[in-house]
């Protein structure tokens, strides 16, 4: 039940999100999420809108133009194993599939209730 938003620079092409979306899927898909439960969405920023460090916390190099932000919002009860091998998958298949250097990855995981998803309708399924 994931829910993805990757946050970029404006400017990229529509193979280069969807290269991006698919890696990000994949490697969820990989840890046990089903297939046809995809729910990702972009927030493209103008360069004035989008501040970040070019180094913390201590990159040998700085990010590029390229750096994303990937937040997962995911219901609890994930091990941090779990979350170890997704982040490793995540960015190496960025990595290759999207050309995206691990320095220009940041990823963040966001918990919450199983209760607190409705997918349509207004139904709680898992509630």
């Amino acid at each position: 039940m994931p829910l993805v938003t990757i946050t970029l620079l404006q400017g990229r092409t529509a193979q280069e999100k969807r290269a991006i979306a698919d890696a990000v899927h994949d490697a969820l898909a990989r840890s046990g999420v089903p297939e046809q439960d995809r729910f990702q969405r972009f927030i493209e920023l103008a360069k004035d809108d989008f501040i970040y460090d070019l180094s913390y916390p201590n990159l040998a190099e700085p990010r590029s133009e390229k750096f994303i932000v990937v937040e997962i919002l995911l219901s609890v009860g994930r091990s941090v194993k779990v979350k170890r091998e997704l982040l490793k998958n995540i960015v190496a298949n960025l990595e290759t599939r999207a050309a995206l250097a691990p320095k220009d990855v940041m990823i963040v995981f966001k918990e919450t209730q199983w209760e607190n998803w409705a997918f349509a309708n207004g139904e709680q399924i898992h509630a």
